[in-house]
């Protein structure tokens, strides 16, 4: 990898492009609204001294209730300026799952993104938000008492973000991100992609998650390149920003597909771009069949990668020509580690994938068990994927060791949707898992055990689970079922669902 400064902290991203190209379009907003990297820091500037004034100290949380926008970008800068940890979650989650993660966060500070997202502005007014005028834009603010402190680390092994996933008991975990992973993901992101003060990035993946993170928010910080960011994803926006000058697009499979399906209904069965140069497909893994229409509809490679949140998204990445057949993840990134456990595997060659480097995360917030467990005292981080490498050195995963099912971009444990249906009277018990479908993405099938037949309807389970689960988590289909299949210990069988109710899945969907 090239050299660079002895960053301490992300927000010396921002400070080294004012220097640099202080003038020049650093975000666009997903309002349109165009800003420079000179801008950009102060509006950072700006969120530093809003959080100071409310009382946040260095080690405290700012949580950030939000959808893509300026507001979300300058204020995870903002914390870093202060010493403070930015806390972003995705503000499509369910008000229980919000209250979960806030107790168990204790943030000094809530920032809901009111202004480009409803449900963010929900979510102020449920708990008696401020609305708050900002250089990006209004926003509402909660300033809370906490009940207790972190002692920031200075340098760059502070905590820059805290990030949480459901654990597959579906407890909150936060997965905290020290500066350090962050600019180390922010270069070698950049680096893979070849990013420069030319490019223009589209952002439609959640800057809540590590994806949109790491690999799109820092690595276009790192390049001095513009991010152009959206607040939800829109298959018609997306096509008609790769029409206006969009040249990488880092995406899921899902999104990929969407806007392949709309460019078609309208009449176009290639994108007519002079100027994207790089699309990837992050988060799920890719079909050969599919990754060659996809390069026939883009006319460049599509490259893939592999990471985790606990691994500050990157692992491994490829550098492809078009045309190639390969379907691995590629080769580990620079400083990057990777080996198998093949005791996990069950064939061999096949293994658990393990990793360690620059990459791997401090730990998980106040779980000193959990984070034992994950990472070893050599550390080495345990993925729960399975994989194999082949003669090049590339990674291949080949399964999972967990039941984490990815769905549009986002980690759904089924624990924690079936905890969902369990809460219904008539529920017996639930068993959740992921089949994966047309380009990658995977449908949540849920088997449902009832008290008896006919208490209780799909349609009220659906509008159940509504209230209690984010729209990615909840079920793509719900089977009634009088019985499920289980061991002499009553342990149930989930790899026997789908032969076991193949007659289910082959009957047309109950609404």
């Amino acid at each position: 990898m090239t050299s660079s400064p002895a960053f301490n902290r992300i927000h010396q991203l921002l400070d080294r492009n004012v220097a640099l190209r202080g003038g020049e379009t650093a975000v666009i907003d997903s309002d349109g609204r165009q800003v420079d990297w000179r801008e950009y820091s102060a509006i950072s500037e700006g969120y530093a001294e809003l959080m100071t004034r409310g009382g946040v100290r260095p080690g405290d949380r700012v949580l950030i209730v939000a959808e893509n926008c300026l507001s979300v970008a300058a204020s995870i800068f903002g914390a870093s300026r202060i010493g403070a940890w930015a806390v972003p979650v995705n503000a499509r989650m369910a008000p229980h799952e919000l209250d979960r993660i806030m107790s168990h966060a204790d943030p000094a500070m809530v920032i809901f993104t009111s202004q480009v997202s409803k449900e963010a502005a929900a979510h102020a007014d449920h708990c008696s938000a401020a609305s708050v005028a900002t250089g990006a834009g209004h926003v509402h603010v909660l300033w809370r008492d906490r009940t207790s402190e972190e002692v920031m680390e200075e340098g760059p092994g502070g905590v820059a973000v805290l990030l949480y996933t459901t654990g597959t008991t579906g407890d909150p975990k936060g997965v905290m991100l020290s500066h350090g992973n962050l600019l180390y993901a922010a270069k070698a992101s950049a680096e893979l992609r070849d990013l420069g003060p030319g490019d223009r990035v589209y952002g439609a993946l959640p800057l809540t998650h590590v994806f949109g993170l790491a690999s799109m928010l820092m690595a276009s910080a790192h390049a001095g390149a513009t991010v152009q960011l959206a607040a939800r994803f829109s298959p018609a926006a997306l096509y008609q920003a790769l029409l206006d000058g969009v040249t990488v697009l880092p995406a899921v499979p899902q999104m990929h597909a969407l806007l392949m399906a709309y460019a078609v209904e309208n009449g176009h069965e290639k994108l007519d771009s002079a100027v994207l140069r790089y699309v990837s497909s992050g988060a799920a893994p890719l079909d050969p069949a599919w990754k060659r229409k996809a390069e026939g509809f883009y006319g460049i490679a599509l490259q893939n990668g592999y990471g985790m949140t606990e691994s500050t998204a990157g692992v491994s990445g490829t550098r492809n020509p078009r045309g190639l057949a390969d379907i691995s993840v590629g080769p580990a990134l620079p400083g990057v580690e990777i080996a198998l456990d093949e005791s996990m595997g069950g064939e061999p060659g096949v293994g658990e994938v393990l990793t360690r480097g620059p990459h791997v995360m401090k730990g998980y917030f106040r779980n000193p068990s959990e984070t034992a467990k994950a990472v070893s005292a050599e550390g080495w981080l345990r993925t729960g994927d399975l994989g194999k490498i082949d003669e090049k050195q590339y990674l291949h995963i080949v399964g999972r060791c967990k039941e984490l099912i990815i769905r549009g971009g986002f980690n759904v444990y089924p624990p924690e949707v079936e905890a969902a249906l369990n809460d219904h009277p008539a529920v017996v018990q639930s068993a959740v898992i992921g089949r994966r479908g047309e380009g990658g993405n995977e449908d949540i099938l849920a088997f449902v055990q009832v008290t008896q037949p006919g208490v209780v309807q799909v349609s009220e389970l659906k509008e159940f689970v509504a209230g209690r689960l984010s729209n990615y988590k909840r079920p793509s289909r719900i089977f009634l079922v009088e019985a499920l299949p289980a061991s002499a210990t009553g342990k149930i069988l989930k790899h026997r669902l789908l032969s076991h109710f193949a007659d289910l899945l082959e009957a047309p969907a109950e609404v």
